[in-house]
């Protein structure tokens, strides 16, 4: 009836922390790593707290409340992602290559109250669960509280989403039969495709030109809403390159301090966009 388990060997033959299958073991105070820099690296990203940064929910939560009415709903976004591109905390960690963090640190998830508001609720047992727990500071969940909470309410895409689907579909989702996706993940946000490996964000900013050059308002009724779009788009390339530029400034500054003589000068700026690896 039951499946005959076999056991081939009393010890896993390879070890949960070993490095992998084309290594061998190598005894450090560290961790596992192909050296000393990736050991770091990886040891602060397994052993770091998750936690939680309102950082993002307070830019959004200002920018809405002076600019929501005032632009289209595409441009509105844009506009909001470019303003967080502009003031959010950057983050440069010791021996990284590639950089870039969701948060002001590493494993800082930031809220997106235009998706989901957490509340107080939410956020005291994301602080205190045994399991998978995020921190945050009191301090932060009485700012949520009192900044964030009562400008989203009833604006959320889920609070949206629940008030068009019928009865039998919310008792269905209350009582665990599935999940949706969209309740708390932006539309688009796993829609990459090979485009990001061929062309970049002035190549698309091109492309964006020539479409707006080529609409035809007197022919086609939705030119008005598809130059919204694309004027979106644009504003959203913009954004990305700003923040690239914020990282590589940063890096330049840090660089230009930096007194020990084996990572002083990492890296030079080729453009406004793209940095250049220092030969070896």
């Amino acid at each position: 009836m039951f499946e005959k388990i076999i056991i081939h060997a009393e010890k896993p033959l390879r070890q949960a922390a070993s490095e992998g299958n084309f290594y061998e073991p190598k005894a450090n105070p560290i961790g596992p790593g192909m050296n000393e820099r990736v050991q770091k690296l990886r040891k602060l990203s397994v052993e770091t707290q998750p936690s939680l940064t309102i950082e993002r929910a307070l830019f959004e939560t200002a920018f809405y409340k002076e600019n929501f009415g005032k632009l289209s709903v595409p441009v509105l976004r844009a506009a909001n992602f470019l303003d967080y591109c502009q003031k959010k905390a950057i983050y440069l960690g010791e021996g990284e290559l590639i950089v870039g963090e969701r948060g002001p640190k590493p494993k800082c998830i930031p809220t997106f109250p235009e998706l989901t508001c957490h509340s107080v609720d939410d956020l005291n047992v994301l602080n205190t669960r045994e399991l998978q727990r995020y921190t945050i500071s009191l301090e932060d969940i009485d700012t949520y509280a009192r900044e964030v909470i009562p400008y989203w309410a009833g604006k959320t895409q889920r609070e949206r989403i629940f008030s068009h689907v019928p009865q039998e579909w919310r008792l269905a989702y209350e009582a665990g039969m599935f999940t949706e996706f969209m309740e708390q993940r932006a539309p688009g946000h796993t829609a990459l495709d090979g485009k990001i490996y061929t062309k970049g964000m002035l190549d698309y900013k091109r492309e964006i030109a020539a479409h707006l050059a080529s609409l035809d308002y007197l022919n086609d009724p939705e030119a008005t809403d598809k130059s919204e779009e694309w004027k979106a788009m644009d504003i959203s390339c913009d954004a990305v390159i700003l923040f690239a530029e914020r990282h590589a400034d940063l890096a330049e500054e840090m660089a230009a301090s930096e007194t020990d003589t084996t990572c002083g000068k990492p890296f030079r700026c080729t453009g406004s966009f793209t940095s250049e690896p220092l030969p070896n």
